[in-house]
């Protein structure tokens, strides 16, 4: 069975590097997430306890 050449090697490994940092930046800037202050601060003050040591 041949082997592979070590240039085959290296441009596999630039290949998936680039995807993956494609990959990663495009979920980084797509992503948009929706989040509501308003209700969030509200869940925080309601769970709040008063520790008494």
């Amino acid at each position: 069975m041949p082997q592979m050449a070590p240039m085959s090697w290296l441009m596999l490994f630039m290949f998936f590097s680039i995807m993956l940092l494609m990959i990663n930046m495009l979920n980084y800037y797509l992503f948009n997430p929706k989040l509501n202050i308003k209700k969030m601060s509200k869940d925080f003050s309601l769970k709040s306890q008063n520790w008494k040591w």
